[in-house]
């Protein structure tokens, strides 16, 4: 049984010199199944460490796809509202009447077009984060410590990441576990850092409900899997 980092350590190894493993189930959360599976820690849904004061995380060394970091819709109230207002386009054949919708990716190092007629991008500012369109600097932003207080929410605490090769798909997929690391402590600084160079996404989600209303499915801040250790200060290579 896994109570301290040294136990962790120790399976860890034993189970990075096995070499490659067949994963223990298909898809996206197979590598995380396979992990908990070799070091014994049984598979729950609880908001709660893995073991000991630690939550373990799986990442695939290729991994392209991306994750929300967290969701926050800008300051100040109706902010989504006024951005579908004046850079929405009707979209009738997914809902069937002419009402505004915004469903956009954008990044701070260039802009993104909506839909041909207007461009939006991500611009950085030390005190806040805001949107810009090609007509300037929108009145619509997320203050820095309000970033800050919805990262130290979602992650709390010390995190293990584990990095594995991978070969095959579906079942047929096998893991090389080769690296973790202990990482804790919100960044502001590498967040901003990663936020210019385009690594983390803003994606506006903005669509209808089936009275016409519009549904602000929450603006999401994303990043790829693999870089998601980046949004740490304090990160130790242990493995």
């Amino acid at each position: 049984m896994i109570v301290t980092l040294d136990d962790f350590i120790y399976q860890f190894q034993r189970i990075q010199e096995s070499g490659w493993v067949k994963t223990h189930r298909a898809g996206p959360t197979g590598i995380g199944k396979t992990l908990e599976d070799l070091l014994g820690i049984p598979e729950n849904n609880f908001d709660e460490p893995d073991f000991g004061d630690y939550e373990l995380k799986s990442v695939r060394s290729n991994a392209t796809s991306m994750l929300t970091i967290f969701t926050k819709s800008p300051e100040p109230d109706r902010s989504n509202a006024l951005l579908c207002q004046r850079y929405g386009y009707a979209s009738g054949d997914i809902y069937g009447n002419d009402k505004k919708v915004l469903h956009s990716t954008l990044s701070a190092d260039r802009f993104t077009s909506v839909r041909g007629v207007n461009k939006l991008k991500i611009h950085c500012s030390d005190d806040r984060i805001s949107i810009e369109s090609q007509n300037g600097i929108e009145p619509v932003y997320w203050r820095r410590e309000t970033l800050q207080d919805c990262f130290n929410r979602k992650y709390r605490g010390e995190f293990v990441y584990v990095y594995a090769d991978t070969t095959g798909r579906g079942i047929n997929e096998h893991f090389h576990f080769v690296s973790a690391f202990v990482v804790s402590g919100f960044s502001y600084d590498d967040f901003f850092d990663l936020l210019e160079d385009g690594k983390i996404k803003v994606d506006l989600r903005m669509g209808q409900y089936s009275d016409g209303r519009m549904h602000d499915h929450g603006t999401g801040f994303r990043i790829s899997k693999r870089d998601e250790i980046l949004l740490f200060k304090n990160r130790e290579q242990i493995v």
